[in-house]
């Protein structure tokens, strides 16, 4: 478990737009790297299970087998050149989603808009990660946020599988006193640090690198689940799950939904509303009794 951290970083120079090109080093192997020796073109490596996907604003091919020559365990599986919003499968554009107003940094509309009544700015700043507000879980999610802080206080939030942290920013936007945000992969936890500084909270959310299970039994009023169905199929008959109030639970296929509403329906809760997105995707917002 690891504290993300950024080291003599102001948020003001975390606020430029992305590099207009991506140069992609798809690696087999579970890679050993020093940032302090790479290049100011490296930007971040994405690690999932034994891969390695390591990102450049310019071609570093030979740094690359630099790399490999000082771990031989590695082997370059492929490589890829792509534009940033291609990575994104579109351009970073602004979006309202319910009382959320979510638009990346380098937006220049942001000071001459105008905003709608009780509207929520958020500033996010995905990087090569994933989370934009686009897709349907996550604005599913939104929504279900909305819902659970229009009924009750809520002072606490854990929100596992944070990506770029925006459920976790959503969350200090509605009144959230205390959000304890993880993700497994450290290049999402150092994105969500990120865009914590870049909406000011720090004093509200928390960034963690770490497993969701080893987080589950960390106490707090609401728990946001957006992650594979493996991992949370596990945590909702945890001890530390069924000490929450309330849960948000995402990411789900048609199956993966059935499957778990039945796991749910042998536990002491009640699912207050259902979000089916796209005929494909399932959210669960619910109170446990």
């Amino acid at each position: 478990m690891n504290r993300a951290q950024t080291r003599g970083k102001d948020p003001v120079e975390l606020r430029a737009q992305p590099s207009k090109d991506l140069y992609i080093y798809y690696l087999k192997g579970r890679l050993r790297v020093d940032e302090k020796i790479l290049s100011n073109n490296f930007i971040g490596n994405w690690q999932e299970d034994n891969t390695s996907f390591l990102f450049f604003s310019e071609p570093s091919r030979r740094e690359v087998e630099k790399i490999l020559k000082q771990q031989p365990c590695l082997t370059l599986l492929d490589q890829f050149h792509m534009p940033y919003t291609q990575w994104h499968g579109s351009k970073i554009s602004p979006v309202r989603i319910g009382r959320f107003y979510i638009a990346p940094p380098w937006q220049k509309s942001w000071d001459k808009r105008n905003p709608h009544d009780n509207e929520l700015p958020i500033v996010l700043d995905p990087g090569v990660v994933f989370g934009t507000g686009t897709h349907i879980t996550t604005r599913d999610c939104l929504k279900a946020l909305e819902l659970a802080f229009s009924g009750t206080k809520i002072e606490s939030v854990l929100d596992l599988g944070t990506g770029t942290g925006l459920l976790a920013l959503a969350a200090a936007k509605l009144g959230c006193d205390t959000t304890i945000a993880v993700d497994l992969n450290f290049l999402a936890a150092r994105t969500a640090l990120r865009n914590v500084q870049l909406n000011h909270l720090e004093g509200k959310v928390l960034i963690v690198q770490g497993k969701a299970n080893d987080f589950i039994d960390s106490p707090c009023d609401l728990v946001i689940a957006n992650i594979q169905y493996d991992v949370m199929k596990a945590l909702v008959t945890s001890q530390g799950f069924l000490s929450k109030k309330w849960f948000i639970l995402s990411g789900l296929l048609r199956s993966e939904a059935r499957d778990l509403l039945f796991i749910l329906s042998q536990q002491h809760l009640k699912i207050l509303e259902k979000w089916e997105g796209e005929g494909i995707w399932h959210t669960f917002f619910g109170e446990i009794c």
